[in-house]
């Protein structure tokens, strides 16, 4: 009798790494980008960001060649996860991941590799993420309504993850805007952005009725998924904060009066925005105090209280930049409090997780058998 070989430990440990693991890189990152813009001066804080936002760089490195890891190795697997409509939304996770680790190069990351340096790496990183980013807001979509078969009442938070992706792209792009010569190529840059943002807002005000819907008429969401109620906040707090950041640059770079209705813009688009985010904050927050009640374990899922939640953070820093007012500093102040908590606890779980041997455990028993999946074919639905 043959017996087949056992692949190498390496291999097998990375069999069922999906791309929601870039989300650990999205909320490390964010953890610095946000501490950076924060009211208060306190010592030390700068050095403390700059290690932060160096160990999602490491992180997002270490993921990369996993992942190129799992493509090479297990194939089946990473075809398996594509036509998983619970999975696939989490590949905008890879664009999002670059964007925030090239944006927090230019913020922090400067003092720790330079400027010239960290203006290399953070336009390295936003082209290859604007790109990721708009193939997964085109593939993912397409895959739902060609090969996915997805229900009304099976909708989730999880489903915006394409379409925030280019989001990000506006948020983080300008501030690239000031290191391109005077003149045209920084007005392409900045309206490429403002592009992105209008791409990502509209394409997500779709989607988001559906969530929404689905919550008010399917009842509360599995314990395990209740955290992703979070992920609503991203595209709040994103366009929130790239508004913000067209302001910052446009006087000078576009003609007048667009320069000065950019800053219009960020106020009058961000205020109401905010609002919102803190009615679906409180939302949130109920729920997932009540799947803690029932027994909500650890799971992955906990990540989305980070990036979300750090977007709010800078959307609530750039009101305050354009109002003036203080009273968004304590906002601001509050939830960079909860994004640390819960990037804590995050990171806590996940590496208890990874010790032992949770979380690349894969799906049940079946370690080596890719899950099961439902797709739909051009002659109708084959599993």
């Amino acid at each position: 009798m043959v017996t087949a070989a056992r692949p190498p430990a390496s291999r097998a440990s990375v069999r069922h790494l999906g791309p929601n693991w870039y989300a650990t890189v999205m909320g490390t990152a964010v953890v610095a980008t946000a501490g950076a813009g924060l009211p208060p001066h306190v010592p030390g804080l700068r050095a403390a960001l700059t290690v932060v936002w160096a160990f999602s760089l490491l992180t997002l490195l270490v993921l990369l060649g996993a992942r190129a890891a799992h493509w090479a190795h297990h194939r089946d697997q990473a075809r398996a996860q594509l036509l998983d409509p619970a999975t696939a939304p989490f590949y905008g996770c890879l664009a999002m991941a670059l964007l925030a680790v090239g944006g927090g190069a230019l913020t922090v990351g400067r003092d720790l590799v330079g400027l010239r340096a960290a203006v290399a790496a953070d336009a390295v990183l936003f082209t290859a993420g604007t790109v990721l980013a708009l193939a997964a807001a085109v593939a993912v979509p397409y895959l739902m309504a060609v090969r996915h078969r997805v229900e009304p009442g099976q909708a989730t938070p999880v489903w915006l993850l394409p379409l925030v992706a280019p989001m990000v792209s506006a948020a983080v792009g300008p501030r690239l805007v000031p290191h391109l010569p005077a003149g045209q190529p920084r007005a392409t840059l900045l309206l490429v952005c403002l592009a992105l943002f209008g791409l990502s807002l509209l394409a997500t005000a779709l989607m988001l009725p559906l969530v929404f819907a689905r919550l008010l008429t399917g009842g509360p969401l599995p314990p395990a998924l209740t955290p992703t109620l979070f992920l609503v906040l991203g595209p709040l707090g994103q366009s929130t904060t790239a508004v913000g950041a067209f302001a910052d640059v446009a006087p000078g770079v576009v003609p007048e009066p667009y320069g000065r209705g950019f800053g219009v813009f960020a106020v009058l688009y961000g205020v109401p925005v905010m609002g919102f985010a803190l009615l679906w904050f409180c939302l949130a927050a109920a729920l997932v105090r009540r799947a803690r009640r029932q027994g909500m374990a650890f799971s992955m899922t906990w990540w989305s209280f980070t990036f979300p939640v750090g977007t709010c953070v800078t959307g609530a820093e750039a009101l305050g930049r354009h109002t003036g007012l203080m009273a968004y500093a304590g906002p601001a102040v509050v939830l960079y409090g909860v994004l640390v908590a819960a990037w804590g606890a995050a990171v806590a779980g996940t590496v208890r997780g990874l010790v032992s041997g949770a979380l690349l455990a894969g799906p049940g028993r079946a370690h080596a058998v890719p899950r099961t999946v439902t797709v739909r074919t051009t002659s109708g639905a084959v599993r």
